[in-house]
């Protein structure tokens, strides 16, 4: 039986402070739920209707499982309406931070916007990045918004904060930036390997990591707009970079 404490329990992980302290965070929606289900996150505990319950795969032992209504699973998430299913799953304890090199690794430099930061950890699922390097100001990758935004990829695309200039110092790959007055991304020719700094929604790349920067690039401008999203710029980048 679903008790009040664990219902408290579950309403807390909205808030960082509580996620950090539990190292639990919640995922929403069936389709989501049963991502998470085929990863490597273990799952803590599942509430689902009894429709979703009914066709779930086999789930751990030691996985709290719940048949609830709908409506009670709308009050303890973010999504306005979810008639399937909502988890707490444990968080990952990370690696050592390595930069890969056979692929592009993302860096991101202080991105504040939950949705941004789901939908960047989106579109690098997309075009097979696995790896992002995040500054320590960059927003919570288990805020509950940017888990939503990934539709699933987060189970993917493996996210860790650390110390970027420190990081960047012992790097040998060459370096991407995107900058107003950078080399043209349509006319850039791209190795299999490197990094693609993407900054601040509103500043851009800091200045300690611009001079990391070993090829600024750009997309270029043909309309008005005086910027683009990070998350939209972040795309049209790798398109190019995977081209």
């Amino acid at each position: 039986m679903l008790t009040k404490s664990t219902i408290k329990f579950i309403k807390s992980l909205q808030e960082k402070k509580y996620r950090k302290q539990e190292q639990c965070f919640i995922v929403e929606g069936g389709k989501s739920v049963l991502e998470v289900l085929a990863s490597d996150f273990e799952l803590r505990i599942i509430l689902g209707t009894e429709t979703f319950i009914q066709d779930l795969p086999t789930i751990k032992d030691g996985t709290e499982l719940y048949v609830v209504k709908p409506d009670l699973l709308s009050t303890l998430g973010d999504f306005k309406t979810n008639d399937a299913a909502l988890a707490v799953v444990q968080m990952k304890k990370w690696d050592t931070v390595t930069i890969a090199q056979d692929n592009f690794t993302l860096v991101l430099d202080d991105i504040r916007d939950p949705g941004n930061l789901g939908t960047i950890i989106r579109t690098a699922d997309w075009y097979g990045i696995t790896q992002i390097l995040a500054s320590e100001e960059t927003v919570d990758f288990y805020n509950t918004k940017v888990i939503n935004a990934t539709k699933g990829s987060f189970t993917r695309v493996n996210v860790f904060y650390t110390d970027l200039t420190e990081v960047l110092a012992a790097n040998t790959l060459p370096v991407y930036g995107a900058f107003l007055d950078g080399q043209n991304v349509h006319q850039t020719s791209f190795p299999k390997a490197g990094l693609l700094i993407i900054g601040n929604e509103s500043n851009g790349i800091s200045k300690e990591l611009s001079q990391k920067v070993t090829h600024p690039i750009t997309i270029p401008k043909l309309g008005l707009a005086e910027s683009l999203n990070a998350a939209i710029a972040t795309a049209i980048l790798l398109d190019n970079i995977k081209r």
